[in-house]
């Protein structure tokens, strides 16, 4: 790492991001493309396999995130980072040629490879700083998330153009194109702006280079990017269709609100890397993983109707009955006024409901001519409440639940060049490859607790799940860190009377 930021520095940083930012909007383009495809029926794919067409280009960018930051610390960023643009621009020109599952699926394998420019920037990027910048400047690289944005808000504005308002739909596989020579144009303005800088430390053996992922802190910061990275990625990608199948909305519209998910996660990186280096990592943690848990449960209640046994009418006397409308019921003398059904008894036209609503009424269990005894039953009451799960609030929760996340992403990055100086490219790869893995799994988990729940929300319940256990974890080592170092405090902290 340099003494002082300097010129270089900043120019590193800038075509850094701006590379990242490219290589991110090309990784995530399967979860707008797919999503056009299998809603306008060109292929006829299953959520399942919808999952795995999504999922297919994270893990390869997951899988290759530890070799890229060994190459990264070993070569410099320069000939790796424009080495990998001109690779993901080949199976993107072939994916425009793609006729069968098979085939999409491989070409997505090969153009996956952008995501693992991440680790490549990380380890460009903290060679050009001092120690207390890195965490602002690996803030501001990680700012390139917001190329997630730029697919989800562009491409099915895009797609729309090309396939002439879906009148033309195999005017999809220029797409593909495009995004292809975006990668080819970036690779030369890396190649001819770019400044190569490796480590200081480099005749290091492959196993020593390897050495830190034999320490279990690497895979707690793992973890937790799995939560904070992976899950940003499975959501940017599944909140498309989930807007698409909850709220049928048009997919330009779903698009919006999914930019709207991941475009404040990637500005607010910066401002995550800045607040960890005033008041540290683990304090910044506390508060993400505790957020991400409440306000995932908040999103847990699907859309739903219940209905159940609501208060009923009894015969006061016996008697017969000699009339029955849906307005009341008559037993010899006695008229008894019935609650008439709502013409909308699922308030699906009544606006935007933010909290449960409900609707009653009741009707009759008997015929006219029929003897009643006192005490029996004349109508049956119903209840149905009606819960809405309004869009916007869904939609305001999911950007504040990203942009937590994109705190978060910083904080974890913030932990590696502390506690790692010389081998940021091995770990960062590494945790890389741990919060990719969550971006490849989670919208295939999601597939199938869909299909096993047949609840759209059961993805916020795994979100729950996951937050919940990396705020255990954490929490845990904070607790042993204390008992040992400051046994005092603890001790407090165990006995607050004393």
């Amino acid at each position: 790492m340099k003494a002082v930021a300097d010129r270089n520095s900043h120019r590193a940083l800038v075509l850094n991001t701006l590379a990242f930012t490219v290589c991110f909007a090309v990784w995530m383009m399967n979860g707008v493309l797919v999503t056009f495809l299998a809603s306008n029926q060109v292929f006829d794919w299953s959520p399942v396999e919808i999952g795995w067409l999504m999922g297919i280009p994270v893990l390869t960018g997951s899988i290759f995130r530890l070799p890229a930051g060994i190459l990264t610390d070993r070569f410099g960023g320069k000939p790796v980072f424009g080495l990998l643009l001109l690779l993901c621009a080949l199976p993107l020109y072939l994916l425009s040629q793609a006729t069968t599952f098979t085939h999409f699926a491989l070409c997505s394998f090969g153009f996956g490879l952008a995501g693992a420019s991440f680790s490549v920037g990380i380890a460009f990027t903290s060679v050009w700083y001092p120690k207390q910048n890195q965490g602002t400047a690996l803030g501001i690289f990680g700012a390139g998330n917001a190329g997630a944005a730029a697919t989800t808000l562009l491409a099915p504005t895009l797609l729309e153009r090309l396939t002439a308002g879906g009148t033309e739909l195999e005017g999809w596989r220029e797409l593909p194109l495009y995004y292809a020579g975006l990668m080819v144009a970036m690779a030369v303005i890396f190649m001819l702006f770019a400044t190569n800088r490796r480590p200081g430390t480099q005749a290091r053996t492959l196993p020593e280079m390897l050495r830190p992922l034999g320490n279990i802190r690497v895979w707690r910061f793992g973890l937790y990017y799995f939560l904070v990275f992976g899950l940003f990625v499975a959501f940017s990608q599944w909140l498309v269709p989930y807007f698409v199948n909850v709220y049928s909305m048009p997919l330009v519209t779903a698009g919006v609100l999914a930019a709207l998910f991941s475009f404040p996660s990637g500005v607010i990186r910066a401002f995550g890397g800045w607040l960890s280096d005033r008041i540290g990592a683990r304090r910044v943690m506390y508060w993400v993983l505790g957020s991400s848990m409440a306000i995932s449960a908040m999103l847990v209640v699907p859309q739903m109707e219940l209905s159940s046994p609501g208060r009923g009418i009894m015969s006061k006397a016996d008697g017969v009955v000699s009339a029955v409308t849906p307005e009341a019921i008559i037993v010899g003398e006695v008229t008894y006024t019935l609650l008439r059904k709502p013409a909308d008894s699922g308030f699906r036209d009544s606006g935007a409901l933010i909290l449960p609503t409900k609707s009653t009424w009741q009707k009759s269990v008997v015929a006219v001519g029929d003897h009643i005894s006192r005490k029996q039953l004349l109508a049956k009451g119903i209840t149905r409440i009606y819960f809405q799960a309004n869009v916007w609030i869904l939609a305001v929760l999911a950007v504040l639940l990203g942009s937590i996340w994109g705190i978060g992403k910083a904080a974890v990055y913030k932990h590696i060049p502390d506690y790692f100086p010389d081998q940021v490219g091995v770990v960062g790869g590494m945790v890389g490859v741990l919060g990719g893995l969550g971006g490849f799994c989670c919208p295939i988990i999601f597939g199938y607790l869909l299909e096993w729940t047949g609840l759209w929300t059961s993805c916020w319940m795994f979100t729950v799940a996951i937050s919940g256990l990396c705020l255990f974890w954490m929490h845990s080592v904070v607790r042993r860190i204390t008992a040992r170092h400051a046994p005092h405090v603890a001790q407090v902290l165990e006995d607050p009377v004393a």
